[in-house]
């Protein structure tokens, strides 16, 4: 059985769950934007699967990951999050989760799928990262994870996997060779050229199909927001 809603939700991670607790903001609208031409990226064939990553820690994926599956879950997608970063996961503390359980207690059988899922909110559901593995490469790489990947696109209409920086260690690479689309996450004024490059060559080699980057933590005037 999933898990049920958790009610303390709304009173924390504002600023980070921003499309769920203030949808109407400027900068939920900017999600729904991306939401939007993450589906016209791929004309020719439906994306069940989608992989987010960065070059570097702290550009934003996972805040990015989390507002994206709320977006698509407010359009009416069954959305499923993973968290797939087995060695620094956040998203138990983005949405008030215990990680007792979770993507590592799957793979390894310990629990089923429908036990590990939490649902969030409508149409969204969380799989958190389970106890961090000594072996999160092979482990992500493993028949086990392939089952699971076969599971997830069976039971939701779109998976949306958190990863960690694809130049920080090769879980990324594992993962976009699997998936549909794969979103690279860029820090404005922080993310040197060369480091995105580098990534976006890392990411070609494991045959992932880049969609594009979102460029995060951009200053804008508020009139920019303006809209008429």
């Amino acid at each position: 059985m999933v898990r049920s809603k958790n009610k303390k939700l709304a009173h924390s991670n504002k600023r980070t769950l921003i499309t769920l607790l203030d949808s109407k903001s400027p900068i939920a609208e900017q999600y729904r934007i991306i939401r939007t031409n993450i589906q016209f990226s791929s004309v020719d064939q439906e994306i069940k699967s989608l992989m987010l990553t960065s070059a570097d820690p702290g550009d934003g994926k996972s805040t990015t990951a989390a507002n994206l599956a709320v977006a698509f879950a407010q359009q009416g997608k069954n959305v499923l999050l993973v968290d797939a970063d087995l060695r620094k996961p956040t998203m138990q503390y983005t949405f008030n989760q215990t990680n007792t359980f979770g993507l590592t207690s799957v793979l390894t059988k310990q629990i089923n799928l429908e036990q590990a899922v939490a649902e969030i909110d409508e149409n969204l559901y969380l799989l958190t990262s389970g106890p961090i593995p000594p072996n999160p490469a092979e482990l992500l790489g493993s028949k086990a994870m392939d089952h699971f990947y076969a599971e997830v696109l069976e039971s939701f209409d779109l998976v949306i996997f958190d990863t960690p920086p694809v130049l920080t260690v090769a879980d990324a690479q594992i993962l976009a060779n699997k998936c549909d689309g794969t979103v690279l996450i860029v820090s404005s004024r922080k993310t040197e050229k060369n480091r995105i490059v580098k990534a976006k060559e890392l990411l070609d080699a494991a045959q992932s199909k880049l969609l594009g980057v979102v460029l995060n933590n951009k200053k804008v005037k508020q009139s920019d927001y303006y809209y008429y």
